[in-house]
């Protein structure tokens, strides 16, 4: 079954119902939490976020909004020896260019590591956590595994004054890295691995970037996560569907404190996942460190930044998570549905320029001597308010090489020796002759143009069959054009239990450095979208616009495969009707 058709793009993303919306309201009816709705978003500040985390935003901010609630951006900042701030500011960064800012300044987890600490003296005084001298090694191996028994650590039934006076120590630095840990006391026979005595604070002597040399202990996710949330307010602590089995850890973790507000709940929904992509940040930071891409921003990146370089719509991301909608279940969208919103957002409302990529020389033999004319030319035929530019004519001009054949193939309809095509906005011209290197090469097309035809069409009424680009060669703009392939050459890389850096496509980016564009495009501002007429839609760099990216063809991949879809559909419908009548 293949999905509907990309909608038009809006700036606003159409509401719609889902199950984690039929549960929000269900709490709103019952008085759950007062009335309130309380959401969060958060990232750890390890790196920067991808076209995953897109999902995750605005789930959280548009449900919380729909709903007249709040959604709290909190930095999950537990592991300093891989955190740093410049990615915590970056996140901020990417989020408001997506088009989400949360009302508050953001929130930290390191920013209630004291009362952390606190409740988990509490649970050591409960008789509900104990410290081990096990290594994670020896702890691993004890935990067993599904079917398997789970071994109880010698050190559980340490007296609550022993545990406590352990966990002081610990946070005070005087044991080495990994020597110790604190370990909630649950059930090491449960068929849930979270719940076989989890850890709760390691040692770690690393400084942190916002609390310094404060500790020398951190909590781990498990147990920051739920109390951070209860600390905060927060009433649904949505996440995606890995963290399902730590919910029952979530909420025994909430259930033996003390907390100021009504426990929060944690639902899970599927995450956004792309054919062609890889969204583990591990797995990112590793293609930056190594240096198969420029850094965090590459436009072949799925990062935000990746994107934003690389000239995707913020209004078209938001559209394309709200078409995909929530799900109990995890599935991959193909790119292409992603790429059809960014072409039809851009459709509406790119500007329409000319530019040459493999530029070939073309003089017309009768045009007069140093003349240059104004043309009219249409900025883009979808918003008739975008109006009108002019662009210079001149008796030597630029086509694409891939626009004129010497010994053209069957249906092929442009430029060729005696042939007749039409200049977009200008002429209609008819090859006469080609001049060619030592290598046949053509290098230069000699042409005539008909003055009559001025503005692309003839008084006569003579059709052609080809309408072609081209770029004055006196007014020519000389710029650098990126050219991008998929970053993965697999559909699912990993899926065959490889790394899924096996499948990274090496001949990603085609550079081309010799690329004409008509004069107007000297005054592109940083990371504008044009259509480059019959290539493709095209970004200006962030920080030399006159290097463009490729934001995606023109060609609707993703029609085409629905298409394609519907045709085996279709086939085999009526293999079954054959076999049925026979």
């Amino acid at each position: 079954m293949t999905e509907p058709p990309a909608p038009e793009t809006t700036d606003e993303p159409a509401a719609s119902s889902n199950f984690i919306q039929d549960r929000i309201q269900a709490d709103l009816d019952a008085g759950t939490y007062g009335g309130r709705v309380h959401t969060r978003f958060p990232p750890e500040p390890n790196g920067y976020l991808h076209i995953g985390h897109a999902k995750a935003i605005a789930t959280n901010f548009e449900l919380a909004a729909r709903n007249g609630g709040r959604c709290n951006l909190r930095f999950d900042d537990t592991n300093p020896e891989t955190e740093e701030q410049h990615f915590a500011d970056g996140i901020v960064e990417d989020m408001a260019w997506l088009g989400y800012v949360a009302e508050d300044d953001p929130k930290y987890a390191s920013d209630y590591f004291g009362q952390l600490y606190a409740w988990a003296e509490d649970l050591i005084d409960q008789g509900l956590a104990y410290v081990d001298d096990q290594d994670a090694e020896t702890i691993s191996q004890q935990r067993g595994g599904y079917g398997q028994p789970g071994v109880e650590s010698p050190n559980r039934d340490r007296s609550p004054e022993e545990n406590r006076e352990l966990l002081r120590r610990m946070r005070e630095g005087e044991f080495d890295d990994g020597s110790r840990v604190l370990r909630a006391k649950i059930d090491m026979q449960s068929d849930n691995m979270h719940l076989r005595d989890p850890v709760l604070y390691r040692i770690r002597r690393a400084p942190h970037v916002r609390t310094g040399d404060d500790w020398a202990i951190y909590p781990t996710y498990d147990w920051a996560h739920g109390q951070s949330d209860a600390i905060e307010g927060i009433t649904h602590s949505l996440c995606t569907l890995e963290f399902d089995s730590h919910r029952p850890l979530y909420d025994w973790c909430l259930q033996q404190l003390e907390l100021p507000f009504e426990r929060p709940e944690q639902i899970e929904f599927a995450r956004l996942e792309l054919t062609h992509t890889v969204t583990s940040k591990r797995k990112l930071r590793k293609l930056v460190e190594d240096g198969d891409v420029d850094g965090w921003d590459d436009p072949r990146m799925p990062t935000l930044r990746g994107l934003r370089r690389r000239g995707y719509p913020p209004a078209a991301i938001r559209a394309f998570v709200d078409h995909i909608g929530l799900a109990r279940t995890n599935s991959t969208h193909d790119i292409e549905l992603l790429e059809s919103f960014i072409r039809t957002e851009l459709n509406r409302t790119a500007l329409r320029r000319m530019a040459v990529l493999r530029p070939l020389k073309v003089t017309i033999t009768n045009w007069p001597d140093g003349e240059v004319v104004l043309l009219d030319a249409v900025n883009n035929p979808e918003d008739p308010s975008a109006g009108t530019r002019q662009v210079p004519f001149s008796g030597q001009l630029w086509i694409e090489q891939d626009d004129f054949k010497l010994d053209p193939p069957p249906k092929y309809f442009r430029l060729t020796p005696g042939r007749e095509v039409r200049l977009r906005a200008g002429f209609f011209i008819t090859a006469q002759n080609a001049v060619t290197d030592d290598d046949g090469r053509v290098v230069e097309v000699l042409c005539t143009y008909d003055p009559e035809t001025v503005g692309g069409s003839a008084p006569d009424g003579r059709k052609v069959k080809s309408t072609i680009h081209w770029v004055s060669a006196a007014h020519a703009v000389d710029a650098t054009v990126n050219l991008y392939d998929r970053l993965f050459t697999d559909a699912h890389p990993g899926a065959d239990g490889r790394d899924p850096l096996d499948s990274l496509n090496r001949h990603s980016r085609e550079v081309l450095t010799d690329a004409k564009l008509e004069p107007s495009l000297a005054e592109v501002s940083p990371g504008q979208v044009v259509q480059f007429e019959r290539l493709g839609y095209f970004a200006a760099d962030l920080d030399d616009p006159r290097v463009f990216h490729r934001t995606v063809g023109l060609r609707d991949e993703w029609a085409n495969i629905q298409k394609r879809n519907q045709n085996q559909a279709k086939q085999k419908q009526q293999a079954k009707q054959r076999k049925q009548r026979s």
